[in-house]
């Protein structure tokens, strides 16, 4: 019997990204998976906002990385800050064109591209109230099980926020 995922490759995009934040995406994803972490993208948290990224470690941790394709795409979101609520580190991911300096000193930075990335700053670590950790442990899994499931099954009735 031939696997139902077998001929799926990927996730379609959804239209909401620019060609240079798939990009960034596409490399960070990569880097975390070599820091032997599991991403989900456009990830729906619990204060209705949407990460771009969420990491979960083996041991349990949560990043966050938030996309940034240029300096107007910075100035234009405030959001972010929130997102320390939901993950232990919290990271931009940005293109080398992108000057590092406007980045916050109090968050990590990743530069990407479609093959790979690079931590250039370390984020520091918030640890997560017990409770947020659980919470978000079960979205990120749902999320990730709820998407392949659609895969396999377009047709079905898995809904679109996930």
């Amino acid at each position: 019997m031939t696997s139902p995922f077998a001929p799926l490759t990927e996730l379609p995009p959804d239209g909401r990204q620019s060609e240079t934040a798939l990009r960034i995406a596409r490399g960070t994803a990569r880097l975390l998976h070599a820091h032997d972490y599991c991403v989900v993208s456009e990830m729906p948290l619990a204060s209705g906002r949407r990460a771009d990224l969420v990491a979960l470690g083996r041991n349990g941790d949560i990043w966050i990385v938030e996309i940034k394709s240029s300096v107007a795409d910075f100035r234009a979101d405030h959001k972010w800050q929130e997102y320390r609520l939901h993950c232990d580190r919290l990271f931009f991911a940005t293109t080398v064109e992108v000057p590092c300096d406007i980045f916050p000193r109090d968050t990590g930075l990743i530069v990407a591209d479609s093959f790979g990335a690079q931590i250039v700053c370390e984020a520091p670590e918030h640890k997560l109230h017990a409770s947020t950790r659980k919470s978000m442990t079960l979205g990120i899994a749902r999320a990730a099980a709820l998407r392949l499931q659609s895969m396999a099954d377009p047709a079905g009735p898995y809904g679109v926020e996930f």
